[in-house]
């Protein structure tokens, strides 16, 4: 009987799920098969003996991985950065969206959104190679301002440890806001303006009618997209950060994702295919365990959550 049912449903609606096969064989093939390479963690691979014949070392690749003197580096400079980019790149598309919500002149708000949206389509190679020409010490602007100013050039940002989060998060603000807030200004053009007449005939200021009025329908929202981006908080881009490191600033640089692929493909480390499959796997347990305790806050504060 039931499978009669699913044939009339397959034969009514063939089309559908024709769609869907390319993203499920997508998913299946890039996502769901390579999840048996995760046993590379637990053996010491080699190319001889492959992923399934590789000798079984258990967890003595993570055990590796937290005894090494990199460990503690890469891991709290992972995770600052990781809450620096998350605090910083939540506050501010909520500020903006706020902000847009009370522009009253259509095209005005139009030609807003769309260039505050337009950097988010540049690519991570660009906006680095941008970044190196705006702020570079002798030719950028930055450079020749300073000079202009002072007399002499200023010292290289790029070669400065600690101006590494700061040219990461901002410049991360400056291409993902526009972009990010989109959600939260939908979500604002849903609040019924009866709420906001009956604030002002109380004698309520514009910033009242945001505290109270605005800012309370954009809590749900609020919340869980940060549960969402909770689950990835560990796993900083390795794009930029790839391409911001150099050898003077590598101190502050170095995240999980780099020390991945540096030990992975022996860009700086000695090639280890186990050890870094072992670090990444390690670097998804603590997301999951990030999101679930995330969640869990979420919940019992104000009752949205993901689950």
């Amino acid at each position: 009987m039931r499978f009669r049912k699913f044939r009339t449903i397959m034969k009514r609606d063939w089309q559908l799920y024709l769609f869907m096969l390319l993203p499920v064989t997508y998913f299946v093939i890039f996502k769901y098969l390579p999840i048996a390479g995760l046993q590379i963690a637990f053996r010491k691979y080699t190319a001889r003996g492959g992923i399934w014949n590789s000798a079984w070392v258990g967890l003595d690749n993570i055990k590796k991985f937290i005894e090494s003197y990199q460990f503690g580096r890469v891991v709290s400079n992972t995770f600052l950065l990781s809450i620096y980019s998350f605090a910083v790149c939540m506050i501010v598309p909520i500020v903006f969206a706020l902000i847009y919500n009370t522009i009253e002149k259509p095209r005005f708000k139009k030609a807003t959104q769309t260039i505050v949206t337009l950097p988010y389509f540049v690519s991570i190679v660009v906006l680095v190679g941008i970044m190196m020409q705006l702020f570079n010490n002798r030719t950028g602007i930055y450079g020749n301002i300073y000079e202009l100013i002072f007399g002499r050039y200023p010292e290289d940002i790029f070669a400065n440890p600690r101006a590494f989060r700061h040219l990461y998060v901002l410049s991360s603000v400056w291409q993902t806001f526009g972009w990010n807030s989109i959600i939260y200004i939908a979500t604002l053009s849903g609040v019924d303006a009866n709420l906001h007449e009956a604030a002002q005939l109380d004698g309520a200021s514009r910033m009242k009618r945001v505290w109270h009025v605005d800012l309370p329908h954009l809590v749900p929202t609020i919340v869980i997209i940060g549960v969402m981006n909770m689950g990835r908080i560990m796993s900083v881009g390795f794009e930029k950060a790839f391409l911001m490191q150099n050898s003077l600033n590598i101190k502050y640089s170095e995240l999980i994702s780099t020390y991945v692929y540096n030990v992975g493909l022996g860009g700086v480390y000695q090639s280890d295919f186990s050890l870094a499959t072992a670090v990444d796997l390690f670097n998804a347990v603590l997301n999951l365990i990030l999101i679930f305790v995330a969640n869990k806050i979420a919940r019992r504060m104000t009752d949205t959550s993901l689950w």
